[in-house]
């Protein structure tokens, strides 16, 4: 009988029993004895966390206003609303320059014609100039307009400015014209609108924002704060989490991956993989003859906090060489698994030659939070069989 494969899963894994489906159903499609490997119940404490989350009060939404994004298609619009906020709202600092879009709204509103279609006192010069250097003096004041570039909000902005500007002046407009005109009144009034408008683009954008927030942290935060959470818990315990490893794997036979005759074969996803890559490279290894890993980070915990173990940090000049305990290494990852990380940039094994990545498809149904979908794919199935089958 062949030696089995213990398939360790990755964060948010609460569910020991479902885990034990879940490989039970891999083992069949790829035809090899696989073993779960279940550490879940060692994993982050979220019981409480909602505590710590932002209500949707505090957020600034009413209680009595029913969420009609959070859980359905309209997630997707969310997630663009809050994307183009990020987007406009940039980091760059506010733009203190009047922009273009601004200037063509002042024109347009101030630049109109008759029903005649004769030109009418609007389209004074003097008008049009003295508003937009008020403005331009004006706009740096701003703290939400001044830092957007959605040129719809921009040009709607001078329109309005331009509007109040004619609607407190005689309907004939010879006042403007005039030597009685009073642009320090025009002046105060701009600077009032220009505010005025300001606040409601903040109150706005810090709204839908909110809503956003409150959006995606009901569909996407359990699976984010479990990420996190039992990223923090392995950290601080790492060693009793692989002894549950090293328990399960002894369960089996207690000579497997003890050393080079003796050893084993994992298949590992997300936080799996790196508990496996850091097994196989401490300085009491688990000896892996070949290791699967999806979803997985080991690359890039590696790049931001060196791992320890038998490795060196990385380096341009060298790559990371790893030692003989992991004799194969296939990483595969999906496209949008923002979760996923490439391996054969960053390691060597120890006979010169790089990990093997492969990109798996990107399925429709799968959405935006692909980290999980990876044991519903059958090009799963046949990666880890590929991958892991003895040879001959």
């Amino acid at each position: 009988m062949d030696e089995p494969v213990f398939v360790i899963h990755g964060v948010g894994n609460r569910d020991r029993d479902g885990f034990t489906q879940t490989v039970a159903a891999l083992e069949a499609a790829a035809e090899l004895t696989l073993r779960p490997v279940y550490w879940g119940d060692l994993g982050a404490d979220d019981t409480f966390v909602d505590l710590a989350l932002p209500s949707r009060r505090t957020a600034g939404l009413r209680d009595d206003v029913p969420d009609d994004t959070a859980g359905s298609p309209r997630d997707a619009d969310t997630v663009g609303v809050l994307a183009a906020l990020l987007h406009h709202h940039t980091s760059s600092g506010p733009d203190t320059d009047l922009p273009q879009a601004v200037r063509q709204g002042v024109r347009d509103a101030l630049d109109t014609e008759a029903d005649d279609g004769l030109r009418t006192g609007p389209g004074d010069p003097d008008t049009e100039q003295f508003v937009l250097d008020t403005l331009a003096k004006q706009w740096p004041a701003t703290r939400w307009l001044s830092s957007t570039d959605d040129e719809a909000l921009l040009c709607e902005t001078g329109r309005a400015i331009a509007d109040a500007v004619k609607a407190d002046t005689d309907d004939s407009w010879t006042g403007l014209r005039g030597p009685g005109t009073d642009r320090e009144q025009q002046h105060s009034l701009i600077r009032r609108r220009l505010a005025d408008l300001d606040r409601i683009a903040g109150a706005a954008m810090q709204a839908v924002a909110g809503r956003a927030n409150h959006a995606l942290r009901t569909r996407y935060g359990p699976a984010t704060t479990r990420f996190l959470g039992d990223v923090l818990v392995y950290q601080r315990h790492r060693e009793t989490i692989q002894a549950r490893v090293r328990d399960q794997i002894a369960a089996v036979d207690p000579r497997l991956g003890t050393g080079p005759d003796h050893r084993v074969r994992v298949a590992a996803h997300s936080l799996g993989g790196v508990i496996a890559v850091d097994m196989a490279t401490a300085q009491d290894p688990l000896w892996i003859s070949s290791l699967v890993t999806f979803g997985s980070q080991p690359a890039y915990f590696h790049l931001c906090d060196p791992r320890g173990g038998q490795l060196t940090p990385y380096s341009l000049d060298a790559p990371v060489t790893l030692p003989p305990s992991l004799a194969r290494w296939t990483n595969l990852w999906q496209p949008l698994d923002v979760l996923a990380f490439a391996a054969s940039g960053i390691f060597r094994l120890d006979d010169g030659t790089s990990p093997v990545d492969v990109p798996l498809p990107h399925t429709a149904s799968a959405g935006l939070w692909t980290h999980s979908e990876y044991w519903n794919m059958p090009q799963l199935a046949s990666a880890v069989a590929d991958a892991l089958r003895p040879p001959g």
